[in-house]
């Protein structure tokens, strides 16, 4: 006898939609001689148990359960095969995807979560989902992810349903509590707008408003009961806030002749029976159950996985943003290309070379040549830019589902994105560097961009100027190369003094890249070149001012972000704003100690193996006592307490620069290892 084991985190018991049809279905899987049981998702070695122990998992609900994400995790690790059964939007923490008819909602999903969701569905032997509309909700999130699905309508006992040919044209019934979600508001509205009907809610009221006088509350009421009321009903009123994904009241109603006044969230309604074909709709229902357990048989039975066949000849534009837009999308592109026949990726002419020269395993090609050619490739995608500043109306163009829903970097939304296209790619943002780097260690240096394509961006040159001033005393052995865009400002004219060591970067972007492939960091604003040196995975320290690095942060692995308007201005900029702001505080307030706290904080993080010293926090100030030094580093303090003369000198050596290498033992040591700990010192690599 097979075992069937269902996981839902709400006892069936519970009078709703999706409890009355677990019950309906394990009743039936009973009498098909299956072994049934259900977990309610208690105590998760006990879950983890009984799923060892089972031949197939049906995952239903789990927002309830406190081991959510965990159980899922587990799930995905074992070879026991698994149907998952969606009866809400469960990937969202609100389980009701209100940010898809409410666009004041943002950043309303976990990311852990809503990723965690794209692989179950991918990995379930069968999707299933309660209505045409609530699938198509899930494709748009998911895409090819939730593909191998089954579309089950509400299980409705037609058997017991009470349809009269009397109708109370007086009453208009609301079953369950009043509230906002379930359209409350519409229901208390339109008993307002109609005081000669009486309102019956059959729960409580859960609104902030005052009812009218012809509305009255009762007591839940079973659903045979429910049945007859609905039977005898002239008018009904669904109109949910929220999408519902199936609704199986509102198809109880329908069935039993009620005149429905709805909207098009209301997924039973999505279907193709609705409204006229009543025996349609019976008949469907009725053989819901029947189809589910069709479909465990056929994945009992069956245990080859079916592989998905790749793309074929696929064409992928990039044709609106700036340049650090496109290095966002490439670990997107290399997805797309490992599940495609053939990936050819079109870009402006200037940069044809460069990526020509750096992507692997795609070709490069020009969008004019490409646009002349599109008859030859079998799917062509627009990536266009995240977020959509356009819209959508570009030939070909994706959308980004999870734009103002999911908080992340940019680079995981554009894989998102093309995660829809193909069930094996798998979302997940991988290794470091997306292009091959090549460090010279006989002829080191490290690189600095003081420019940006929109100049009201960028930190102030002649801070930069003395910043490179500052680096050539810190690090004697490298040279500086500074890319120098043509709209760029001049910065040699800021120098105090020559500076041999400083080469001038202005060619184009192929040499961009020889230059950024060998560096040992770089320093840069929010531009594109600090995206170049993300792609070479060169350690990084970012500079941003008006717009914050949120989803266009710095990607290197190694990389330190300073927003300089964090604390200092609250001023939401737009463009408007940034031209007319005269000051740029954000900017100007970001020193150059500040610059060199962030560098060495990459530096040490970065270049672990190699020759180091100590060098004490530019940010940090002392404060020398007889006994005990108090150290202040921004918002924190600490204070140390001196045990001996001895102590007190060394101490004030470490933390005036004149000790630069790491203690073996003794109380410096341990000294050592709590300021390293508080980034109070930094093991600043020598590049000897």
């Amino acid at each position: 006898m097979k075992k069937i084991f269902f996981l839902h985190d709400t006892f069936l018991e519970t009078p709703r939609g999706a409890e009355l049809t677990i019950k309906e279905l394990m009743a039936l899987g009973e009498r098909k001689e299956y072994y049934v049981a259900v977990d309610f998702l208690k105590n998760f070695e006990e879950t983890k148990s009984k799923i060892s122990k089972t031949d197939l998992v049906v995952l239903n609900s789990t927002s309830r359960c406190h081991f959510e994400l965990d159980l899922a995790k587990h799930l995905l690790s074992q070879q026991v095969p698994y149907i998952k059964v969606e009866y809400d939007y469960n990937f969202c923490v609100r389980r009701n995807i209100l940010c898809t008819v409410d666009y004041n909602i943002r950043n309303c999903c976990n990311p852990d979560k809503f990723h965690l969701f794209r692989k179950l569905f991918s990995g379930a032997a069968l999707n299933i989902f309660q209505s045409p509309k609530h699938y198509q909700s899930h494709f748009d999130f998911y895409g090819e992810a939730v593909a191998n699905h089954l579309i089950m309508p509400p299980t409705v006992d037609v058997s017991q349903l009470k349809p009269s040919e009397e109708k109370n044209e007086e009453t208009i019934p609301f079953f369950g509590d009043l509230n906002f979600l379930k359209g409350g508001h519409e229901y208390v509205t339109y008993a307002e707008d109609h005081p000669h009907i009486n309102f019956k809610v059959f729960g409580k009221n859960r609104l902030r408003r005052e009812m009218p006088n012809n509305m009255t509350f009762h007591d839940p009421i079973s659903n045979t009961e429910v049945l007859e009321i609905l039977g005898k009903t002239k008018q009904f009123i669904c109109k949910p806030v929220w999408p519902e994904p199936s609704g199986r009241l509102a198809a109880e109603a329908f069935l039993s002749g009620c005149e429905i006044l709805s909207n098009d969230r209301i997924g039973t309604f999505s279907f193709d029976f609705y409204p006229d074909n009543f025996e349609k709709a019976k008949a469907e229902m009725q053989q819901a159950p029947e189809n589910f357990w069709a479909a465990v048989a056929e994945i009992l039975n069956n245990s080859e996985n079916i592989q998905a066949p790749k793309l074929k000849k696929v064409l992928v534009y990039k044709s609106y943003g700036g340049l650090g837009d496109i290095f966002f999308a490439i670990p997107a592109i290399y997805k797309l290309a490992k599940v495609s026949e053939e990936l050819h990726f079109a870009v402006a002419p200037r940069l044809v070379d460069f990526f020509g020269k750096h992507l692997k395993g795609v070709k490069v090609l020009s969008e004019t040549d490409a646009r002349d050619g599109e008859s030859n490739y079998d799917n062509i995608y627009e990536l266009g830019n995240y977020p959509a500043f356009r819209g959508y109306d570009l030939p070909h163009a994706l959308k980004y589902p999870t734009h103002k829903k999911v908080k992340q970097h940019a680079i995981q939304h554009y894989i998102d994105t093309v995660s829809k296209l193909h069930i094996d790619i798998d979302n997940h943002l991988e290794s470091y560097p997306y292009f091959e780097n090549n460090k010279d260690l006989d002829k080191p240096y490290f690189v600095i961009h003081h420019g940006a394509g929109f100049l009201l961006k960028i930190w102030p040159t002649e801070k930069y100027a003395v910043l490179i001033e500052m680096l050539a005393e810190i690090f004697p052995h490298l040279d500086c190369k500074v890319i120098m865009g043509p709209d760029d400002p001049d910065i040699e004219k800021h120098f105090s003094k020559p500076l041999p060591h400083v080469e001038l970067i202005t060619g184009g972007m192929v040499e961009v890249g020889e230059t950024m492939a060998g560096a040992l960091f770089h320093i840069g604003n929010d531009a594109g070149i600090t995206h170049v040196a993300g792609a070479f995975n060169v350690p990084s320290v970012g500079i941003y001012g008006p717009t914050g690095p949120g989803s266009w942060g710095s990607f290197a692995q190694h990389n330190q972000l300073i927003w300089g308007k964090k604390g200092v201005c609250n001023l939401k900029c737009n463009y408007d704003v940034i031209l007319n702001c005269g000051h740029r505080i954000c900017l100007t307030s970001v020193t150059e100690n500040r610059v060199l706290e962030a560098l060495y904080n990459v530096l040490q993080e970065a270049y672990p193996n190699y020759e180091a010293r100590l060098i004490p926090n530019p940010q940090a100030s002392m404060e020398f006592g007889k006994k005990d030094c108090l150290i202040k580093l921004g918002e924190n303090e600490l204070l140390l307490e001196y045990h001996s003369s001895e102590m007190k000198t060394e101490v004030e050596k470490l933390l005036t620069n004149k000790i630069s290498e790491m203690p073996l033992s003794g109380d410096l040591k341990l000294v050592a290892d709590v300021l390293l700990q508080q980034k109070i010192i930094f093991k600043v690599p020598t590049f000897n």
